[in-house]
């Protein structure tokens, strides 16, 4: 017996036929593959922390997927509004980052010089600030170092 769903695996797209509940509105989704998600992750991050700690905190709360869908919107629609501001002021810095962690292997490492760009441009247009998580406290960030000269 051939299974229903087997034909969606084939190269169709497949949309959940079920309905989302009554109550909710619709988000879009971010709509970015995972270069350019990483590449502004840290400004997200900080853009969206008041979002991100409550959805958490909702999660944390109860197990229930659906309990959070109000959190999880908001978080979705601060994401795509972040995108939209660094693609708006920082577009050609933003791009080269995300192809450069594209082509290195997403490893932020290989691709300080493009971050430094686009660090640079956001810094500028919007005062943003960039925070790495669990950084030690008594050094600079990893963006805030001098590069060691060979």
């Amino acid at each position: 017996m051939v299974n229903p769903g087997y034909k969606y695996f084939k190269g169709e797209d497949w949309v959940d036929p079920t309905p989302p509940p009554a109550h909710l509105t619709h988000v879009d989704e971010v709509g970015s593959s995972g270069a350019p998600l990483k590449s502004a992750s840290f400004f997200i991050g900080t853009q969206c922390k008041e979002y991100n700690e409550d959805f958490m905190l909702c999660k944390n709360e109860n197990r229930n997927p659906e309990h959070c869908l109000l959190e999880g919107r908001k978080v979705t629609r601060c994401a795509i509004d972040a995108l939209q501001k660094i693609q708006s002021k920082c577009q050609s810095e933003f791009r080269a980052h995300w192809e450069c962690l594209d082509r290195k292997n997403q490893e932020l490492g290989r691709c300080r010089e493009h971050e430094k760009g686009l660090n640079d441009c956001l810094f500028t247009a919007f005062a943003w600030k960039k925070n790495v998580p669990d950084a030690p406290t008594n050094k600079p960030q990893i963006h805030e170092r001098t590069p060691l000269t060979s």
